[in-house]
């Protein structure tokens, strides 16, 4: 109903379309997670503002990155979450994530968010963060449970295998391919919009 009301109540009754929909939304939401962290005492103008202060703690990954068994199965260089930034993030049935941010670069703040969502596996999650530190958008970058426990796809016989990259120009590569073949059978690519929003520039499947 809010989305109904939204798309005939601006401009003089004109339909907003669908990008100005998803912007007045998405300030919606902004604004509601900023009036939840008020209730809960945290200044985001201040300067002890916790989100800040731990974003600020975290290690830089440096990048390019890409997956590797190594990497989804270590976490180098991650930072354990406190439990009092857990609730920020709205992390679920979460016990021990952890946390490294990307190099800030053109105006965008991320941090990758590791997410123990099976028992000794990790999901990763991109964040964006807005200039308060609070989160604009997310995005999956590897998900354990569409997994057998080798980290390994089943579809129709053949065995696919996640993988992600991030390049320093911020383009971000997720892909499907074939152990056997090599062989993508899903392939996305996404950029960072001027909201920090993930938009998705191309995707291909096989």
């Amino acid at each position: 109903m809010m989305c109904a009301t939204l798309m005939v109540a601006a401009c003089g009754g004109r339909r907003m379309s669908p990008e100005e929909l998803q912007h007045k939304l998405d300030s919606i939401k902004a604004l509601e997670i900023k009036e939840k962290l008020a209730l809960q005492g945290v200044n985001l103008e201040a300067s002890d503002n916790p989100l800040k202060l731990f974003y600020d703690s975290l290690e830089i990954q440096a990048l390019p990155i890409s997956y590797s068994e190594d990497y989804v199965n270590f976490l180098p260089a991650y930072k354990d979450v406190t439990p009092e930034i857990v609730s920020y993030m709205e992390l679920i049935e979460c016990k021990h994530p952890k946390a490294v941010a990307l190099p800030e670069s053109v105006g965008a703040r991320l941090m990758i968010m590791a997410a123990d969502e099976s028992e000794g596996h990790y999901s990763l999650w991109l964040y964006s963060l807005d200039d308060d530190y609070v989160p604009v958008d997310k995005l999956c970058l590897y998900a354990v449970d569409d997994l057998d426990p080798e980290d390994i796809v089943d579809f129709g016989g053949e065995q696919f295998v996640q993988y992600f990259s991030i390049t320093s120009d911020y383009e971000i590569r997720l892909m499907d391919y074939t152990k056997q073949q090599y062989k993508a059978r899903l392939e996305e690519v996404y950029h960072i919009d001027e909201s920090r929003r993930f938009l998705l520039a191309s995707s291909r499947e096989e």
